[in-house]
C-alpha cells in the first residue's frame, strides 16, 4: 500500500466515523425529544414510525405520514412539520431553518436543553395571521 492509499483509507475511515457521529447526534436529540413529549424514546429509531410519533407530538392527523413518503412534496411537509415542532416548544421560524438545515444540532438543543413542549401547536400555526 503505498501513502496515496493510506491517505485515502484515513480519510475514508474519519468521514465514516464522523458521520455516523452526527447520525448519533440526532438520533439522541429525537429520543430526548420523544421523551419530553412523553412519547417512547425508542421510537426515533424505528424507520416509520419516528414520523408517525412526530406527526402525532405536532397534532396533525396520522395520513400526513403519507406526506412524508412521496417524492418531492415530501420536502415542504418536513419543513412545515419541522415549524410546527419548533411551535410546539415556543420557538421561533429561526429554530425550524435549524432543524431544516442543521438537524444534527438542533434534535439534540431541543431535546437536552430547556425547551418545554407546550402542546401541540398545528392549530396554532394555522389560525396565526402576519
Amino acid at each position: 500500500m503505498d501513502t496515496n492509499e493510506q491517505i485515502g483509507a484515513g480519510i475514508g475511515i474519519i468521514g465514516t466515523l464522523l458521520y455516523l457521529l452526527l447520525i448519533v447526534a440526532m438520533i439522541a436529540g429525537m429520543w430526548k425529544t420523544f421523551e419530553k413529549v412523553g412519547k417512547p424514546g425508542w421510537a426515533a429509531i424505528i424507520p416509520i414510525y419516528n414520523l408517525v410519533v412526530l406527526v402525532e407530538i405536532v397534532g396533525k392527523p396520522t395520513w400526513w405520514v403519507v406526506l412524508l413518503i412521496v417524492p418531492c412534496v415530501n420536502y415542504v411537509a418536513l419543513v412545515w412539520l419541522s415549524n410546527l415542532l419548533s411551535k410546539s416548544f415556543g420557538k421561533s421560524e429561526g429554530f425550524t431553518v435549524g432543524l431544516v438545515l442543521l438537524p444534527f444540532v438542533f434534535y439534540p438543543m431541543l431535546g437536552f436543553g430547556d425547551a418545554t413542549y407546550q402542546g401541540p401547536s398545528a392549530a396554532e400555526a394555522k389560525t396565526t395571521v402576519v
